[in-house]
């Protein structure tokens, strides 16, 4: 390609991020008067155009041509702006905002950077497209949940960095980087699961809630659900199927938090959990097909969207598990690792999931650490068919007992034909 046909298919690329802002602004503005549209598809496809041209020119003349140029425009559309503003009731600078970016895409994709510029104006353009959405969303957005949205950044984006990526302690089993990552991994699925059952709602039904409620906690939702059959609900196949699609969620939640501490876990992991899985959802369906009459109001599994405490909690557990895998290990051999998976998986399951998944990256074996896994899920699906039955009674216990047990004992001989 030429010089000049590559100057071409710059400029033509700018002039097509104008054009594609340009048709949004437009649209949106639709209804305005000719001659009261501050900017419109054309205005958008010459700004465009002009940061293309722009872009060129800098790279001949240098970049404080370039730099000139944006203050110009910026002091030309703040001007009209100002001008127009006695007149116009909507009062944003969203459209400021949007030329100055055109402005910017164009004279991007002119330097060369073309893909940049080109998925850049596509995310702008749906961003302007989707204003009424996210106005809504950000109305029934409440202020716990904004809180929770910050803690999880703090977390994440500010406290994972700055931790040491190395081991501490007996074994050097402790390493600050990798622990913290995990409990950010774990409130983060969390916080997606929350916000999932938020929007579809528990009025949506038992599978919805039961399904993305599992994603979050398995144990929340199972709770929650005993104790509306304990109030007398008269729900009581409904609300088991509600607990047996969380607690189905949980196996491919295994998988998934397994497979993203150790992609290699996956192939070994896949079919237990598939098993387990199918075993849970299968007498799940059927309990919401014959209870289908009647939708119940189960209320929110889910309280809060992101508990810090409960955070740390974990973190602190994790470390526990992580020092008592190495000892049992070191003391007792591969024996050690498999009953610690077992007493672990009577509470809680995310934590000696990371914990092996973590050590099968060393001088553990994946066989161990994805056996280790699975017996945990069966224990825990144990675990869950006791509170089921001690909250929720004994025809609640009696509906959920025998698809769960059926679970944990398919997914132990799937592990054993799969996996050794």
């Amino acid at each position: 390609m030429s010089a000049v046909q590559q100057h071409l298919y710059f400029l033509s690329v700018a002039l097509a991020i104008g054009l594609l802002i340009g048709l949004e602004r437009g649209w949106q503005e639709r209804k305005a008067e000719e001659g009261h549209r501050v900017a419109g598809l054309r205005t958008y496809g010459l700004l465009g155009l002009l940061g293309g041209v722009v872009g060129l020119l800098s790279e001949h003349f240098g970049p404080l041509i370039l730099g000139l140029a944006f203050v110009a425009l910026i002091g030309g559309l703040t001007a009209i702006y100002i001008v127009n503003l006695p007149t116009e009731k909507d009062v944003g600078i969203t459209s400021l905002v949007a030329a100055l970016l055109t402005f910017g895409f164009g004279a991007l994709a002119a330097v060369g950077e073309v893909a940049v510029a080109a998925a850049s104006a596509v995310v702008t353009t749906l961003l302007l497209s989707y204003k009424p959405q996210l106005h809504r969303w950000v109305r029934g957005l409440e202020m716990a949940e904004l809180r929770a949205g910050i803690k999880l950044l703090i977390i994440s984006v500010v406290c994972l960095p700055i931790l040491p990526d190395r081991g501490f302690g007996p074994w050097q089993a402790l390493n600050p980087f990798e622990i913290w990552w995990m409990v950010v991994l774990i409130a983060a699925i969390s916080f997606v699961g929350y916000f999932a059952v938020k929007i579809g709602g528990p009025r949506r039904g038992v599978i919805f809630t039961g399904l993305f409620g599992g994603l979050a906690s398995s144990t929340a939702v199972t709770l929650n659900l005993a104790r509306t059959e304990r109030r007398g609900g008269g729900m009581t196949t409904l609300l088991a199927a509600g607990i047996l699609f969380a607690c189905g969620t949980m196996f491919p939640r295994m998988l998934l938090v397994a497979s993203l501490i150790n992609p290699s876990l996956f192939r070994m992991l896949v079919i237990p959990a598939l098993v387990m899985s199918l075993l849970a959802y299968g007498p799940a369906m059927r309990y919401w097909r014959s209870g289908l009459s009647k939708d119940p109001d189960i209320g929110a599994p889910l309280q809060n969207p992101l508990e810090l405490k409960a955070a740390l909690g974990f973190g602190a557990l994790l470390m526990v598990i992580l020092v008592l895998g190495k000892a049992l290990q070191a003391w007792f051999g591969d024996a050690g690792l498999l009953a610690l998976a077992a007493i672990s998986g009577i509470t809680d399951v995310d934590a000696i999931t990371l914990s092996l998944s973590r050590m099968s990256d060393g001088d553990v074996t994946m066989r161990i650490c994805a056996t280790g896994i699975v017996i945990a899920g069966a224990v825990n699906s144990m675990a869950k068919t006791g509170l089921a039955a001690i909250i929720g009674g004994r025809r609640m216990g009696a509906r959920v007992g025998l698809p769960l047990l059926l679970a944990a004992f398919g997914g132990l001989v799937a592990t054993w034909i799969w996996v050794w």
